[in-house]
């Protein structure tokens, strides 16, 4: 899952004004914008600190508020930011640390792109001070979300900002027709495939085209076979862990799905980013769908009463029988994260920690995520959520709290947790494994060549 495409890290057009603030999450100028007296540079004037983060609304007004309530509050070590849009963000940040003057907080997705800075040496070990003096703000952040803030079993980021897990939608309409409930194990979605297609209904809407889509059967299938241990073996580096007996009968029954015809034909050239993978499912074309939180949105927006008209299901993604996973366990997006830089002084350090601490899981903060539409990553969340008054919207939004606060593991989508090198040979070869071009034993061989790199 490329961590930039912003519309796969919000909800679209949940709440008040939503579907235009997402909308323009995706917009942003080329090159960097700045509040007065910004500053590129590592450090601050005066113990004050830097910080660089992401263009495009409503993601961009909820931290720009929460400097401001910092500022305000601490005339005298202020934060100064510098904004990006996604892509430049991405160039600039890597860069900049890399030569030493990065921003005192660095804003980031976690997992590969965090452990790299770990092993550079580049960012602070936040362990003791997190543990110690901020027990509270730790007790109130979802547990799952610290998996991808953690390197080697120390803390190297804090979660913030929203959460947004992989899904199992469905069609109630689709499934009247055929007389049968929706599957309660990966048994039951075999036996529903062929029930499907004598109705002429595709079993499963796929835009395969983009890979990533792909990849979240593989992320289900690995934790729900195998258990969470599988993919952190694979994380930590372990040497031939894409081999594990776990991982190729996940692989194994994958391609036992595609050759089944559990996919809407042509899937490999449906691209995700048009959404036309959502069309299929509430226009009655296919019957489920996989895909992220962050296409309830566009669905309710753009499927008529698909939405309003009660029709949509959703659900975990269903155990496999004598699997080894936690039901519980979803993959996606646990969290955004906040580091602070190695390179910065003492007093730019406590000012950065003093804003994580106070300013960015506040409560004015979860209130503003509830607010654009989005489940922020602390267990207060549940308690706004009683102002939605669109019932819809509020039993969606209560089912995705549920879903990230009671996961005994969040797993980070695995395009985000692996090195570029290793995320890139992850899609080639998904894409692979999913035209049938390579076996099971051919794609662990591929992936087991790249692992550490």
């Amino acid at each position: 899952m490329d961590p930039n495409t912003t519309s796969r890290r919000t909800f679209l057009g949940l709440v008040g004004g939503g579907a235009l603030a997402a909308g323009l999450a995706a917009c942003g100028s080329s090159g960097p914008t700045t509040t007065p007296g910004s500053t590129t540079a590592a450090g601050g004037a005066g113990g004050g600190a830097t910080y660089w983060f992401l263009t495009g609304q409503p993601q961009q007004a909820i931290r720009e508020a929460q400097v401001k309530r910092f500022n305000d509050a601490n005339p005298d070590t202020k934060i100064k930011t510098t904004q990006f849009q996604n892509d430049a963000f991405k160039q600039k940040i890597k860069t900049a640390i890399g030569a030493g003057q990065g921003p005192t907080l660095i804003w980031g997705w976690g997992g590969g792109g965090l452990k790299a800075y770990v092993e550079a040496g580049q960012v602070e070990d936040l362990t003791d001070w997190f543990n110690k003096e901020q027990a509270d703000l730790k007790d109130s952040i979802f547990p799952s979300a610290f998996t991808a803030a953690t390197v080697n079993g120390k803390l190297y980021a804090v979660p913030g900002e929203t959460v947004t897990p992989i899904v199992l939608f469905y069609d109630k309409r689709a499934f009247d027709k055929i007389g049968a409930q929706p599957p309660q194990s990966w048994g039951d979605i075999m036996d529903l495939v062929p029930k499907f297609n004598e109705k002429g209904i595709a079993p499963f809407s796929l835009g395969g085209q983009s890979r990533w889509t792909n990849m979240m059967w593989l992320e289900f299938l690995f934790d729900r076979i195998g258990g969470a241990e599988v993919f952190q073996n694979i994380f930590d580096g372990k040497k031939d862990g894409w081999s594990d007996p776990s991982a190729i009968k996940a692989l194994e029954e994958m391609q036992k799905l595609i050759k089944a015809n559990g996919f809407v034909k042509g899937f490999s050239s449906i691209t995700a980013d048009s959404n036309a993978d959502q069309a299929l499912l509430y226009t009655g074309k296919a019957a489920m769908m996989l895909h992220g939180a962050w296409t309830y949105g566009n669905m309710k927006a753009s499927g008529g009463d698909f939405v309003t008209g009660g029709h949509m299901g959703y659900m975990n993604f269903p155990p496999v029988d004598g699997g080894k996973g936690d039901p519980s366990d979803t993959v996606g997006n646990p969290g955004q994260y906040m580091s602070i830089s190695a390179k910065a002084t003492d007093a730019e350090k406590e000012t950065a920690k003093k804003f994580i601490a106070n300013n960015t899981l506040d409560d004015a903060t979860v209130e503003a995520w509830v607010k654009s539409g989005n489940i922020p990553v602390v267990k207060s969340a549940k308690d706004k959520l009683s102002s939605i008054t669109d019932k819809n919207d509020s039993a969606w939004l209560n089912f995705v709290y549920d879903t990230a606060a009671n996961a005994k593991n969040f797993a980070q989508s695995w395009d985000q947790a692996l090195s570029p090198t290793q995320a890139e040979t992850l899609l080639d070869n998904i894409a692979k494994l999913f035209q049938l071009s390579i076996s099971p034993q051919q794609f662990a061989t591929n992936m087991n060549a790249v692992i550490g790199q």
